[in-house]
């Protein structure tokens, strides 16, 4: 089905108001969002779909590009995605900064990939330090020699046993 005319039946299913046809214009606007990820348009109608449903963090996570935004609705948002990482996967943008159509959504886009390289970096130096302890590698050292020395201790025990019982 075309852009157009599928807007067409959002719009005339929102007017009708009652929640059944507001929730499939909630689902066609996703559609067309899941499939034209850089149109600034379709994430504001999306947004007021979700505003009149009222579920400030989806109407937040849609508007964040737009010029004109609720900051309360970002501030749920944020409150429902925590990290940046979240947020950025949340999105669904495709194809970088690159392809926003206007400043503003170049600048949230840009901010927002920099909170989360940040935080990835943060997440891996936490990773290296804990990596990189010496009684962990120690211990797991030990864990591995005391095996071993089961699965010989078990091998010679089972060869004698065997012996054994052939020699008689």
């Amino acid at each position: 089905m075309p852009v157009e005319l599928t807007l067409r039946k959002v719009a005339e299913e929102v007017e009708r108001g009652d929640l059944a046809s507001v929730l499939r214009a909630r689902q066609r606007l996703v559609g067309l969002v899941t499939s034209f990820p850089d149109r600034l348009d379709l994430r504001e109608r999306l947004a007021a779909v979700c505003r009149l449903l009222g579920d400030a963090a989806q109407a937040g996570r849609w508007s964040y590009l737009c010029e004109v935004r609720d900051e309360a609705e970002v501030a749920a948002f944020e409150r429902a995605y925590r990290t940046p990482l979240a947020r950025l996967e949340a999105m669904n943008w495709v194809g970088g900064e690159a392809v926003a159509t206007t400043e503003t959504a170049r600048q949230r886009l840009v901010g927002l990939q920099e909170a989360a390289s940040d935080q990835l970096r943060a997440e891996l130096l936490v990773a290296d330090d804990r990596d990189s302890s010496w009684r962990a590698n120690a211990l797991v050292l030990i864990g591995v020699v005391v095996v071993l020395l089961c699965f010989v201790v078990g091998a010679v025990t089972l060869v004698m046993g065997a012996y054994r019982w052939f020699t008689g």
